[in-house]
């Protein structure tokens, strides 16, 4: 492990031209565990699950990861050939890790059982449920036993069992001795991991365990049936829930916030925090 540091990216940040993809963020990845980054679109979580894969180069900060050779990455869109069978599919990517015959037939046989795909060897892809071509592509993924696992929102679009299937593999993975990094948009699945990372618009808002993320959550989150600021609110189930950056509005109910609450919370105060910032600029200007 390099520097004796876990897995991981360190202070990255990168940049597709002109634009800021990421800036100063830190992900550790250790052996043996799920860590995971969460964040709505363009938050950077695909280029900093690509970066730590080698695939992107960082304009600063470090990677710490094993060979090339010993990672394995599941892309958003699944990397199963469609018109390839489960069985060619496995042939193919076992080929460019030079295993074959027996050692080959072996991992595949082991890796489709678990997945519940062992009876459909001669499917193509393309013919699979959504669900278990996603679970195919974690099986490819998985082939050559690798040190580093990188999901990105290997569960997204996929039904309420397969994500079960797919997450149960997943676990298994990390107790295998695998360290896993995944994106997810899924915030329970965030909550099951032993760290987790909220980006937004390619920066930090929020780091750690999953309590620590809960109970650091700023403000004050409320509950309520019609809530007083519509922009600070969100719906859960039959009720609202809103944000507050002091304490809450007269008839709304303070409540003990969630792993989405958090999430939420952090999003908000930093977009909070950001207007003012950029009301603050304007007036200086002036």
């Amino acid at each position: 492990m390099s520097s004796g540091r876990p897995w991981g990216a360190y202070d990255l940040t990168v940049d597709y031209g002109r634009t800021n993809a990421l800036r100063d963020v830190t992900l550790e990845v250790p052996e043996r565990q799920v860590s995971a980054v969460v964040g709505g679109d363009g938050a950077g979580k695909t280029t900093l699950l690509r970066a730590l894969a080698g695939a992107v180069r960082p304009r600063s900060g470090t990677i710490s990861a094993p060979a090339r050779r010993q990672i394995g990455f599941m892309p958003t869109d699944t990397g199963a050939w469609r018109e390839l069978t489960v069985a060619e599919n496995m042939e193919f990517v076992g080929a460019a890790h030079r295993l074959r015959g027996k050692d080959l037939r072996t991992r595949r046989d082991e890796l489709l059982e678990a997945a519940g795909l062992e009876k459909y060897l001669d499917r193509r892809a393309g013919a699979l449920s959504g669900g278990m071509r996603h679970k195919l592509a974690f099986s490819l993924a998985m082939l050559h036993k690798p040190r580093l696992l990188i999901l990105d929102e290997p569960s997204t679009g996929v039904d309420p069992v397969s994500r079960v299937d797919l997450w149960r593999l997943i676990a298994q993975s990390a107790v295998d001795g695998a360290a896993v990094a995944m994106s997810t948009t899924y915030l329970d699945e965030a909550e099951r991991c032993s760290s987790v990372l909220v980006l937004d618009q390619g920066r930090t808002l929020q780091s750690g365990t999953p309590d620590e993320i809960i109970a650091n959550s700023p403000g004050t989150i409320t509950t309520t049936r019609k809530p007083t600021d519509p922009e600070l609110a969100w719906r859960r189930g039959r009720m609202f829930h809103s944000w507050h950056p002091g304490a809450a509005h007269e008839g709304e109910q303070p409540i003990s916030p969630d792993m989405e609450d958090a999430v939420v919370a952090a999003a908000l105060h930093h977009l909070t925090q950001r207007n003012t910032n950029g009301s603050d600029l304007r007036k200086d200007a002036q």
